[in-house]
C-alpha cells in the first residue's frame, strides 16, 4: 500500500510538472522578430497558459484511466484493482497532457500569426 501511494504522489508531481509546458513554447520566425514580438510573445502564452479547461481535461483523462485501471486490474487474476487504477490514471493523464502541450503550443503559433508575426513552427 506504502508503495502505491508513492506512485501516485510521483504520478501527480509528474502530470503538474506537465501543466503549463505547451505554453512556454518559443516558435521560430521567418525574419528577424518586430519591437512588439517579445511582448505579444508573452501575451500569447500567458492566453495558451490560462485555458484551465484543459487542465481538467487532463483531470478528467486520469480519473476515467484509473477507472478502466480498477477494473481491469480487478478482472486480472490477481485482482489489483489499485495497481490497475494507478496504472491507467498514468496512462490517461499522461496521453492528456501530451495532447493539452501541443494544444497550448499550437495556441502560442495561432496567436502570433493572428498578430501579424511570422511563425514558421
Amino acid at each position: 500500500m506504502k508503495a502505491s501511494l508513492s506512485l501516485l504522489l510521483g504520478a501527480a508531481a509528474l502530470l503538474g510538472a506537465c501543466a503549463n509546458s505547451g505554453a512556454n513554447y518559443t516558435p521560430v520566425l521567418d525574419g528577424a522578430p518586430t519591437p512588439s514580438y517579445h511582448a505579444d510573445l508573452r501575451a500569447c502564452q500567458t492566453l495558451a497558459r490560462d485555458q484551465r479547461q484543459l487542465d481538467h481535461e487532463t483531470m478528467g483523462a486520469a480519473l476515467l484511466g484509473a477507472g478502466l485501471g480498477a477494473v481491469l486490474g480487478e478482472a486480472d487474476a490477481g485482482g489489483d484493482a489499485l495497481g490497475g487504477a494507478l496504472v491507467g490514471a498514468m496512462a490517461g493523464g499522461a496521453a492528456s497532457a501530451a495532447d493539452v502541450a501541443d494544444r497550448r503550443e499550437a495556441m502560442v503559433i495561432q496567436c502570433l500569426r493572428g498578430r501579424g508575426h511570422r511563425v514558421v513552427g
